[in-house]
Order: C-alpha cells, then sequence, then structure tokens
C-alpha cells in the first residue's frame, strides 16, 4: 500500500477534483498562499450534474480548466485528471477520491507508476468494508500513496484494512469560518426576535432548524413527528427548513396534517441570511445522515442533533459532542429523537457556555487553517498528526 515515506521539501503539488464547490473556496485559497508548497488545482468551473453552487476562486489561486462529462448514472468521465495526474513538473499528486469515477483509477495508477507521491482526499470508508462493494472499494483505496480524510472513523476503517497510521492524514472538513465569525460578531438578540417574528408572526417559540436538502435521506419527516410529539407534550416549537428539493411538496402536507408551524426558507447560498438564520434557532436537527450542516450550525453556535448510528453517517457527525455541541438518538427512533431535541428547548442547557464549547471546537479542528496545516504536513512527508481527544472538549 505505497512507497515508504519520504520527507519533500517545497514539493509542487496538482490537486485535481471534478470542481470545486463553493465551501471549499476557503480551503482553496488558503493552501494557495502555502509557504510550505506549491499548489495548482484543476477541475471544472461548473457543478457536476447540477449537484452544489461552485466557487468562485480568488486571482491568487492557479486554477486549470479540466471539463467534465457524464457517463451515466453515478459515472463520469474528465480526460484532464488523468493528464495533469502525469503531467511533468509535479511531485505530488492530490485526488478527490470517488471510486466510481474511472479516470481517478487510471490518473492514481498512472501517476504511481511515474514515481509521484498520489494523495485520495475523500471520506474513505463511510462504513466497514463488506462484499463485493467493499472489495471494490478495498482496491480502490489501494491505489494512493497516502489517504486524507475527514473523520477519525474513516481512518479507523482504512488501519483496520491494513494501512499504517502515520499515512492516514485526518483533515476534518470546513466552511468559511471567517465569514461566520463576522456573521456571528454582528448579530444580537434583537435579530433574533426580529427574524422569528418575521417568520411565524412571534418570537417567543423555540425555533428547530435544518439546513439541508429536502432529500429523503435527510428523514426530515422524523423531525416533523417529533415536534408534533414535544407539541402534545406541552413542548411547542416552530421549524425552519433551509433548502430545497423533491420532498418539500410531501413535508408541507406532513406539516400540515401534524399541525407543526414550519417556514421553508429555500436554496439559501447567503451566508449573512444563513447565519441569522441559524442563530435565531435554539437547535438544528439533522435526523438521516448529516454533514457540514452539522459543522455550519456548531459554528455559530447552535447545537445539532442527528443520530447514532456512525455507519450511515457523514464524517462531520464526529463534530457533535453528546451534552456539550449537541446530542445523539436511537436511529429511527421517533420518540428518542423528541428527548434528544427537548433539553435545547426547555432552557436545560445554560446557552451562553453551549455556543462558547460549540464555537471553540469548530475554530479549533474544523476550518481552513486546521485543513492547510494538515494537508501541508501530509504533502510535505510528515506522518499524520491527528492525536484529538473528545475529553478536551467535554
Amino acid at each position: 500500500m505505497g512507497a515508504l515515506r519520504m520527507r519533500v521539501d517545497h514539493p509542487s503539488v496538482v490537486v485535481i477534483y471534478h470542481f470545486y464547490p463553493h465551501y471549499r473556496k476557503p480551503v482553496v485559497e488558503a493552501l494557495a498562499s502555502s509557504s510550505r508548497a506549491d499548489f495548482t488545482f484543476v477541475g471544472d468551473d461548473h457543478e457536476y450534474l447540477h449537484s452544489i453552487e461552485p466557487a468562485t476562486l480568488g486571482p491568487d489561486v492557479r486554477f486549470r480548466l479540466a471539463p467534465t462529462h457524464h457517463l451515466f448514472g453515478p459515472f463520469m468521465w474528465q480526460w484532464g485528471a488523468i493528464a495533469w495526474a502525469v503531467r511533468s513538473g509535479f511531485d505530488t499528486v492530490i485526488m478527490h477520491a470517488v471510486p466510481h469515477w474511472p479516470c481517478t483509477w487510471i490518473g492514481g495508477l498512472l501517476a504511481r507508476m511515474l514515481g509521484r507521491r498520489v494523495f485520495f482526499w475523500g471520506h474513505g470508508y463511510l462504513s466497514r468494508p463488506r462484499g463485493l462493494k467493499g472489495l471494490l472499494r478495498r482496491l480502490f483505496y489501494a491505489v494512493p500513496t497516502d489517504h486524507m480524510v475527514y473523520s477519525r472513523l474513516a481512518k479507523a476503517y482504512l488501519v483496520a484494512s491494513g494501512w499504517p497510521a502515520e499515512r492516514v492524514h485526518v483533515i476534518w472538513n470546513s466552511l468559511d469560518t471567517e465569514a461566520q465569525a463576522r456573521v456571528r460578531e454582528a448579530h444580537t438578540a434583537d435579530d433574533t426576535r426580529r427574524i422569528r417574528t418575521e417568520l411565524f408572526g412571534e418570537a417567543e417559540t423555540p425555533v428547530i432548524i435544518c439546513t439541508s436538502r429536502l432529500i429523503p435521506m435527510r428523514r426530515l419527516d422524523l423531525l416533523l413527528e417529533a415536534v408534533a410529539r414535544l407539541q402534545g407534550q406541552g413542548v411547542p416549537a416552530n421549524v425552519v427548513l433551509v433548502g430545497d428539493g423533491p420532498e418539500r411538496a410531501a413535508l408541507q402536507a406532513q406539516a400540515q396534517q401534524l399541525g407543526v408551524r414550519v417556514h421553508f426558507e429555500g436554496a439559501c447560498y447567503d451566508e449573512a441570511r444563513l447565519g441569522a438564520l441559524i442563530m435565531s434557532s435554539n437547535v438544528t436537527v439533522s435526523p438521516g445522515k448529516t454533514g457540514l450542516t452539522a459543522v455550519h450550525s456548531i459554528g455559530y453556535g447552535i447545537p445539532v442533533v442527528s443520530h447514532d448510528d456512525p455507519d450511515d453517517q457523514g464524517p462531520e457527525y464526529e463534530a457533535i459532542i453528546p451534552g456539550r455541541t449537541g446530542s445523539l438518538y436511537r436511529r429511527g427512533d421517533v420518540a428518542s429523537l423528541a428527548d434528544a431535541i427537548k433539553p435545547w428547548l426547555a432552557g436545560a442547557i445554560t446557552v451562553p457556555q453551549v455556543r462558547a464549547a460549540c464555537i471553540a471546537f469548530v475554530e479549533r479542528f474544523w476550518n481552513p487553517a486546521y485543513q492547510r496545516r494538515a494537508i501541508e504536513r501530509a504533502v510535505c512527508g510528515q506522518p499524520a498528526d491527528d492525536l484529538f481527544d473528545r475529553k478536551e472538549v467535554v
């Protein structure tokens, strides 16, 4: 599984992605300013399969266009992923790790044959590899010399499959924490009252929010059932759903049937508006698989509730420290979900302490500066340095 590790002074690195989503902009620009390595970024200039808004990268980013082409289903082709992986002038290749993209297999293997160090930047294993799919993923994850993954659990799975721990780098994930800090500093208690009144006609009822595409895997139907259950217990709550998707009509009908007040904000990429909505809420609830939704909310000081099954979670769920930055409930259990939400609505938790703990956690680990340091360390040939003890924040 890869060549022996070696120290490299000021490596020349090409980072190959299908395209750079808007949330990658801060870390891309942080890497572009690195004094320890030279980074070139390759990808398309528009989204893949209308998935998410692309980033508009700054002038200091060395960006090279490599168009993507949809084949069928989840399969995509990108000639540039191969061409840039073997292009002269680079000693290190970082590739977005998606196993159903043939160009990643080919480009990674060819780069290895040319003696280059290849890093896969991606989720790694989200669950224990099993069956034929697990075998294919084992083959795919054997392509690079090192891995850069978003969570300690993904690292544990790779180590259990035979990877040396020092060559699996936990780089976490991040959003624009500087923009979040500006929005946080500008937000006031009067803003919270104004927004709640704007959305629901009054400001006293606690608010639950979720920022996510409205798709089945998010299980927002469970959220509405849990809120109805809480209302039956005398614990009222209003709900804000930020995002759009095929489940919207069904959720609107369910909310009306259950008598749950829900504001459907629709898709929103305005960070000032998003931040104001999140900070005007008591808690974010993401009943299904959660990802950057958790980091986004915790970065604004708002705790997150999600389910407790790590094999059906996004890596960012590791940002949820029960009782500190959020709560976990038994997956699929509405009663358990209602119980996990209730303390955040009833004032059982001291809000200033919760907000401070949430923000401090993101500022320490889930941010572009941490990602840059971890990636620089990796490409300069140093072993993984991700010794993170959850006790530090509990």
